[in-house]
């Protein structure tokens, strides 16, 4: 998809999503009429135990220029060169410190027409299988292992995730990983790779990398990179790889699904060669606030209230997403033996209320990511996990969809980056 496409696309949504917000609100009276909104309780916030002391260098060469795309579209074309180069500087070192709002965006609470940025693609073949799959709720969800994924994997679902690896990318500089793995890395495992993006883009990138993505649906484009192959499987059973294999492994947006991570990080300290690194790539689903007073975001707050709801229903179905936070990750490597583990944390903002363009493109991007998967996420945690019914769950989503277009709440979730080694 090109990225100009996917600017538009996102623009359009986030434009339809503040339309439907007054039809919502009539279709919740009716709702009400046939069922009743319960209550349940929320999680705690999870106490954050890790020194995140080490920041990335917005100079270090590594890094290329979130303002600037392999094809070589501007995100900002009206800038010059100079500007772009100083904005990006900025949003990096914000995204790890303190954003700084958009105070004409926060007061008039609207995002001025702000539009979003978008990702690249690759092509050349692939195998798949095990293309049998469960409807639920209007929705299709992966046959095999039914239920140990409890979110879609249709086509709807798949756009979300290539616009959250788009996000993810813009936020970090292009970056697609952050272990030092150096120049030359062999083999490459990226589990829970969902519609593959990243391991393909990771397959360019690396061409001397044979590069594995296993995922539980069998959803990937059938043209790929020559180095780069799927395979349908269950990250948490049984591993048939070789043991003392891998160079590099990888997991991103996995905290969802992944119920025993440290049977997870067992498993890849068995199959990591001696010196080989594990990295995740988790955001943790709790919003804060950045509010310059310091005050938190209101528990009775929509959006909070409906991830306590999700998190209640994922917790009854073996998921956690507390466990997000770089301080149970970091614990649960150290106790299987890595070492060596380092940690960066973003902010993620939520909505067009950072100043600096990137990040409030960002942004943007978080917010119909968010708002285009509330049925997504919403559906499986409290229909399978709290037993809700869909009207429910519907009637539930109409302050949910509103309360995301709040831009004076300053919200934002923490991306977590850990990597971590296996001794030489």
């Amino acid at each position: 998809m090109d990225i100009r496409e996917v600017q538009r696309d996102a623009s359009q949504r986030d434009t339809l999503q503040r339309d439907t917000l007054q039809r919502d609100a009539v279709q919740r009276d009716a709702v009400q009429r046939d069922a009743a909104q319960p209550d349940g309780p929320q999680p705690d916030d999870p106490q954050q135990t890790l020194d995140h002391s080490k920041k990335l260098d917005p100079d270090d060469a590594r890094f290329a220029s979130p303002l600037t795309h392999p094809n070589g579209t501007s995100i900002f074309p009206t800038l010059s060169a100079s500007e772009q180069h100083l904005m990006a500087q900025e949003a990096l070192e914000q995204a790890q410190e303190a954003i700084v709002l958009d105070e004409q965006v926060v007061r008039d609470d609207s995002d001025a027409g702000y539009s979003s940025d978008g990702f690249s693609s690759a092509t050349t073949s692939a195998q798949s299988s095990v293309r049998d799959y469960l409807y639920e709720n209007g929705r299709r969800y992966h046959r095999f292992r039914e239920g140990s994924y409890n979110f879609p994997n249709d086509d709807v679902e798949q756009e979300r995730e290539d616009m959250k690896h788009a996000m993810v990318k813009l936020l970090c500089s292009q970056k697609l990983l952050f272990a030092p793995i150096g120049n030359n890395p062999q083999q490459m495992l990226d589990l829970g790779t969902g519609t593959g993006i990243w391991a393909i883009e990771v397959g360019d990138q690396y061409p001397s990398a044979h590069v594995l993505g296993v995922d539980l649906s069998p959803i990937q484009p059938d043209w790929l990179p020559p180095n780069v192959r799927f395979l349908v499987d269950d990250v948490e059973s049984t591993w048939l790889y070789p043991p003392n294999h891998f160079d590099y492994i990888h997991s991103r947006h996995t905290v969802m699904a992944v119920r025993d991570w440290r049977r997870l990080f067992r498993h890849a300290y068995q199959h990591l060669k001696p010196g080989g690194w594990i990295e995740l790539q988790e955001i943790h689903h709790k919003p804060r606030s950045a509010r310059p007073d310091g005050r938190p975001l209101s528990p009775d707050h929509a959006v909070a209230q409906f991830w306590a709801r999700v998190n209640e229903g994922l917790t009854g179905l073996g998921v956690d997403l507390d466990r997000a936070t770089g301080g149970y990750l970091a614990q649960a490597m150290r106790d299987e033996g890595l070492v060596n583990i380092t940690e960066r944390v973003f902010h993620v903002p939520i909505g067009t209320w950072p100043k600096n363009k990137v990040l409030k493109t960002v942004g943007l991007y978080w917010r119909t990511i968010l708002l285009d998967g509330l049925q997504a996420i919403a559906l499986g945690p409290l229909t399978r996990g709290l037993h809700w019914d869909r009207q429910q769950v519907e009637m539930f989503l109409v302050d949910v969809r509103r309360a995301y277009h709040d831009n004076s709440a300053l919200m934002y979730m923490p991306l977590h980056i850990l990597y971590a080694q296996k001794p030489e």
